[in-house]
């Protein structure tokens, strides 16, 4: 008599559970590793009437339709770009000049990412927040010819977040602070120099992406120093901004070039970007998260 292949979820006993689970798993990782050679000796004997290879579905390519991104070509988009807040340091004409602080009452975590930070961003200044209010520091930073303000925050001991402010009319971006490895926790990793990095800004689509990669990006001067071969990048992937710091190096050659990370390392997510300085309850929000703006995980905002 044949038997019935058993269901997982109908199996009270765990160990035995996890058998079938793992022997389903195996069974169809077979049959996809069949089915790829299959194809692979197909598309050999049709040579270049072979059909294209069918390109895996992922949540980016299958990304609800947004029709806030920006094409190639767009020049309402570039237009727009050359005259905003961020315009003159892109240009090459303002040189940014950065304030960071903490919140209240920082502890040995906070300056412990603050040590890796202010080594990447050149021409970046740390003030003790002290009991300064963020409006109080503003006018000061502004009267100082800063040209952005960074706030570290924590709580209970863990960084969650920064506050990041343009001067001297804003706009001013929140974001949530996750995943941070310290420079010296990271292995094989080189040490930085002092030149200009290279600024890589990476996948930012939409208007709102676009608005805030700029806003990131001129905390840089865009007048890279070459020879120090260091770049910044920020990679946003599914909303989340992934920062890297790496040195490049070519091989003898000149015909291969590998990476050596620097660090820090950590993930940013920006929560709300509003037009001002810090004044949350009385600023225009041009974007704000909200818990029932997630209603697919192909729902992308940058």
């Amino acid at each position: 008599m044949k038997s019935v292949p058993r269901q997982a979820s109908g199996i009270r006993n765990k160990v035995a559970r996890r058998r079938v689970v793992l022997e389903e798993k195996a069974v169809k990782k077979k049959d996809r590793r069949e089915a790829r050679k299959s194809r692979e000796k197909e598309r050999e004997r049709l040579g270049s009437e072979a059909p294209p290879k069918r390109e895996p579905r992922t949540l980016e390519n299958t990304r609800e339709h947004d029709e806030t991104i920006v094409q190639r070509g767009d020049e309402a988009v570039a237009e727009a770009e050359q005259v905003d807040e961020f315009a003159g340091v892109f240009g090459g004409e303002v040189t940014p000049k950065i304030l960071v602080t903490t919140g209240y009452r920082a502890t040995r975590v906070t300056y412990e990412f603050l040590k890796d930070f202010v080594a990447v961003i050149p021409n970046i200044v740390y003030y003790k927040r002290g009991q300064y209010e963020l409006k109080r520091i503003v006018k000061y930073a502004t009267n100082k010819g800063f040209t952005d303000i960074i706030v570290v925050r924590e709580d209970h001991k863990l960084l969650t977040g920064l506050v990041h402010c343009h001067l001297p009319d804003g706009p001013t971006a929140e974001y949530r602070l996750t995943s941070y490895v310290p420079s010296g926790r990271i292995r094989n990793r080189g040490k930085s120099t002092s030149h200009t990095p290279e600024v890589i800004l990476n996948n930012f689509t939409t208007r709102l992406g676009r608005r805030v990669g700029r806003m990131i990006g001129a905390l840089f001067p865009h007048n890279p120093e070459f020879r120090g071969r260091q770049a910044v990048t920020i990679h946003n992937q599914r909303d989340f901004l992934f920062f890297r710091f790496h040195r490049y190096v070519f091989s003898e050659a000149g015909e291969r070039v590998r990476l050596q990370e620097l660090g820090p390392r950590f993930t940013l997510k920006v929560k709300s970007l509003h037009g001002g300085t810090f004044d949350p309850a009385g600023g225009e929000f041009e974007w704000i998260q909200k818990k029932d703006m997630v209603t697919s995980r192909r729902r992308f905002v940058l």
